[in-house]
């Protein structure tokens, strides 16, 4: 926190006076604020659980690791290779199974993207995370080492949430970059539920999920159905809300109206 918070505070600080002296309205006080609402809701929850959930459930499952790692390069670069597959995997859920679309749903509630559209969080996220983190302690790998390259790449994950930063070069091959973190905030048909990675686009182009920004269709920010009511609850329980009216006023039978939990968003039953 020591680095990374001054780091993402300073570049927020750059992207505002340069959007300000170039007349480009980038930002507006309530997003700004509701952005900042979010990420001090998620940090508390995450803070608490770390301490009583996350680290018990990290070191019982190193405690009974099925590898045991000498620390070099390999160590580290096989961390990091794990942990963005592990994030790609919970992302992929979050946005094709509603109960926890539900969650997410919140960090793609804004009609703007900057910087500080990195700290709308999904406020809950920190309830279930530990699931896709756990089996990678289960290989070896230190739980506080764990916890170390997930908060290392949450800062990357922060900082392509920018407009200013338009492609880069073979770095797009690679990484996700600002360009394809457009894209997955996108809610242009086409757009929906792409690029799902945190740092390698791999992923993506492996599973089928990538799409890159086409300059002929700009990305439009925010949800596919555009909230009435952008007040402080509403923005994270809209979702729960709307899910759990859909499953108990369904006229189905009940093992069919968990569809509308476990299915993805949208999903409505077909004909029998």
């Amino acid at each position: 926190m020591l680095f990374s918070v001054p780091l993402i505070l300073l570049a927020i600080l750059i992207e505002v006076a340069v959007t300000h002296f170039r007349h480009i309205r980038a930002y507006t006080w309530r997003e700004t604020l509701t952005n900042f609402y979010l990420a001090s809701l998620n940090g508390s929850l995450d803070l608490l659980l770390r301490a009583t959930v996350v680290l018990p459930v990290l070191v019982f499952c190193w405690q009974h690791r099925l590898i045991s790692w000498e620390k070099g390069w390999g160590y580290w670069l096989a961390l990091f290779v794990l942990e963005d597959f592990a994030y790609y995997a919970l992302h992929f859920v979050d946005h094709h199974c509603r109960l926890f679309w539900a969650v997410h749903v919140t960090h793609h509630s804004s009609p703007e993207f900057n910087l500080t559209t990195g700290f709308r969080s999904s406020v809950f996220q920190p309830v279930y995370r530990t699931a896709y983190f756990a089996p990678i302690a289960l290989l070896g790998f230190e739980p506080l080492d764990v916890l170390f390259m997930y908060a290392a790449t949450q800062i990357y994950g922060s900082l392509i949430h920018t407009e200013r930063i338009r492609r880069l070069g073979w770095l797009e091959h690679v990484l996700v970059t600002p360009s394809h973190h457009r894209v997955h905030h996108a809610s242009n048909p086409r757009y929906l539920d792409k690029n799902m990675g945190m740092c390698l686009i791999l992923w993506d182009k492996l599973f089928g999920t990538f799409q890159a920004e086409d300059d002929s269709d700009p990305p439009r920010y925010g949800l596919t159905k555009p909230l009435p009511d952008r007040g402080p609850v509403n923005i994270v329980f809209h979702e729960w809300k709307d899910m759990l009216s859909d499953f108990w006023n369904s006229p189905l039978p009940l093992w069919r109206r968990i569809g509308h939990l476990l299915r993805g968003p949208g999903w409505k039953p077909g004909p029998r």
